[in-house]
């Protein structure tokens, strides 16, 4: 066993039965940095069923206040030990804890390297002992046969705020071999047009491409189509996929609907449900003996990757639809759905005997992979290296929950989870998404809203993923014109800052309340949003620009400034960008109240 230097815990390793031998070699790469590398060996140095895993250590809980990890959305509670973990995989999560004190200074964030395989990750305290009992079970969903496994286990207890830990975690995994993110279009970068909430399944081409002339007037720079192009059924079911041909009573043409969005110069980026083969599709016989299961009440089936087959009409789909129709993109849904059923099998006090595998059948025969996750892996790296061959600058798309480590080099877009006009969790999915996704572009879910809302309600589903690319979905010819006016001016916001707001210096505090106050910075300008009626504290060393936005419904901020920052100009402006107030404010150490429309901005200037 191998101690944790400033924890007093050692790493315990279970459940490797007779067959197997776990070592493990710790390494203190800096004071309160640990890389544990543990290595999994074949007594009989012949590949084996591995057993499930077990890996746990122990800190006192002191000075804990939080827990983060990539599924915990809105709920960062500290769980009981009894409680289940997360599981982390090649299409699902990240393989990473943090947990933090009031503070927002980092107490242990915790990394593995083995983002491939499926992984239980958990931290929870003890009743018995008031400690944080913290565990990775490997091998959770699968048993492949190993002679020799090896992976890093990374242990960071400094001091340093929760997201500089997290960020490290992602250059750390973005530095593994065969982690290599995918480059990022300057496109992935811009605000975009969709047409699911808008359209849903009721696409037609004249409505799609008059939407788009607005949504380019507007500042958006690419539309995604969504579901409903490939069927004229819509009942939202996908029992119609799988052959993923233009139902031509919606679109005729599909290469001249996608050179008229080009007309507009903007950029076209199509749906498919890459695992989904419907009932009703054509592909469905080709394929009924190849999947993985099906799901009766979608009326469709999840292709197995492990198929050679498989994989190569899929590539051959997406090169076919990129080359014929001139697509930019594609939008890759549902990749969580590869996997064996069921999702999390229950673990067991003990790890169980292997088990005599069943003869195989004749199809069986035919797969050149024995893990789900491995053939997942090798089917996307193929899909994006092929489809990049063809138009470099290809853009993919995927949705949370799939946006862990390797699935940045498979996409360069990672969108948060589906919640129609949830301003609060669309904050929390896109600054989720953030904490780890290094360059790659994080999106929030598609904006959507009542047409009789206020304005000032409009702009707060813009000032909620400002620190993401947004992408609208509303028919934007119904809206009123003082809506359209909000999201002009905000798309215009969001271009001028976005220097600071996609690249500068990322400080979300307190995820545990759903990051009320969030700030950005950059050498020339500093960018502080504040969710909720809160005192502002102002930093004590300022660049030439400050940026405050009201992300409230509330008419005013309070800022709490501790040094002398002089005489600045200050300018209000309210929710649709017009100005309210322009003067000089000395910015001395103390509270200043000010008068801030809702969903306002003021900035102030040094002179």
């Amino acid at each position: 066993m191998t101690t944790i230097p400033g924890v007093a815990s050692t790493i315990s390793i279970t459940g490797t039965g007779d067959s197997f031998t776990a070592t493990q070699t710790a390494t203190e790469v800096a004071a309160g940095l640990t890389l544990i590398e543990l290595q999994i060996m074949a007594n009989a140095q012949r590949p084996e069923p591995v057993p499930r895993i077990h890996i746990s250590w122990s800190l006192p809980m002191h000075d804990i206040y939080s827990i983060w990890h990539s599924g915990s959305d809105r709920n960062k509670n500290i769980p009981a030990n009894w409680t289940r973990g997360h599981i982390a995989k090649v299409t699902s999560q990240m393989p990473v804890v943090s947990l933090y004190n009031y503070h927002g200074e980092n107490r242990l964030t915790a990394a593995f390297s083995d983002a491939l395989e499926a992984v239980e990750i958990k931290a929870g305290v003890s009743e018995e002992t008031g400690e944080l009992r913290c565990s990775l079970d490997l091998f959770v969903e699968s048993s492949p046969e190993l002679s020799d496994y090896k992976a890093t286990l990374r242990l960071d207890t400094r001091a340093i705020p929760y997201y500089t830990a997290l960020n490290e975690v992602q250059q750390w995994w973005a530095q593994q071999p065969g982690y290599e993110p995918a480059p990022v279009p300057e496109q992935a970068r811009l605000p975009m047009y969709s047409t699911w909430y808008s359209f849903h399944q009721q696409l037609e081409p004249a409505a799609i491409e008059a939407q788009c002339r607005i949504a380019k007037e507007l500042g958006c720079e690419a539309v995604i189509v969504d579901d409903g192009w490939q069927t004229v059924n819509n009942e939202r079911g996908y029992a119609y996929c799988g052959d993923w041909e233009v139902a031509t009573e919606k679109i005729p043409d599909m290469k001249a609907h996608v050179a008229r969005v080009h007309a507009l110069d903007m950029k076209y980026i199509l749906w498919y449900s890459v695992p989904f083969v419907g009932q009703h599709s054509q592909a469905w016989s080709r394929f009924s003996n190849r999947m993985l299961y099906t799901i009766e009440r979608l009326g469709a089936g999840v292709l197995d990757p492990r198929y050679p087959e498989v994989r190569e009409y899929l590539i051959q789909l997406y090169e076919k639809a990129l080359v014929e129709w001139d697509l930019d993109g594609f939008k890759l849904d549902f990749v969580d759905a590869f996997r064996a059923e069921p999702r999390f099998p229950q673990p067991s006090a003990a790890p169980a005997p292997a088990a005599v595998p069943p003869a195989k059948t004749a199809a069986e025969e035919e797969r050149d992979e024995q893990s789900i996750d491995k053939a997942v892996d090798r089917l996307l790296t193929d899909v994006m290296a092929r489809l990049r061959a063809l138009k470099p600058d290809i853009l993919i798309e995927f949705r949370q929950s799939y946006v862990g480590p390797l699935m940045r080099k498979y996409g360069n877009m990672f969108r948060a989870g589906d919640c129609p006009y949830e301003f609060i969790t669309n904050r929390v999915r896109t600054l989720d998404i953030r904490l780890l996704c290094g360059e790659t572009a994080a999106h929030a879910d598609m904006l959507m809203w009542h047409p009789n809302e206020p304005v000032e309600v409009v702009a707060l589903q813009l000032i909620n993923v400002l620190f993401s690319v947004p992408q609208i979905s509303v028919l934007l010819d119904k809206l009123p014109a003082p809506h359209l006016e909000v999201v002009r001016y905000w798309l215009a916001f969001w271009r001028q800052q976005r220097d600071v707001l996609l690249d500068g210096t990322l400080m979300p505090s307190h995820p545990e309340v759903l990051y009320p106050m969030v700030s950005a910075a950059t050498r020339q300008k500093h960018l502080i949003v504040s969710y909720q009626n809160n005192v502002i504290t102002i930093p004590a060393s300022l660049p030439e620009e400050l940026i405050i936005i009201n992300g409230t419904l509330e008419q005013r901020l309070v800022l709490e400034v501790a040094e002398d920052h002089g005489p600045r100009l200050l300018h209000i402006r309210d929710c649709r960008g017009q100005s309210v107030q322009q003067e000089e404010l000395s910015l001395s150490p103390g509270l200043h109240a000010l008068v801030v429309p809702a969903a306002g901005v003021v900035t102030l200037h040094a002179r």
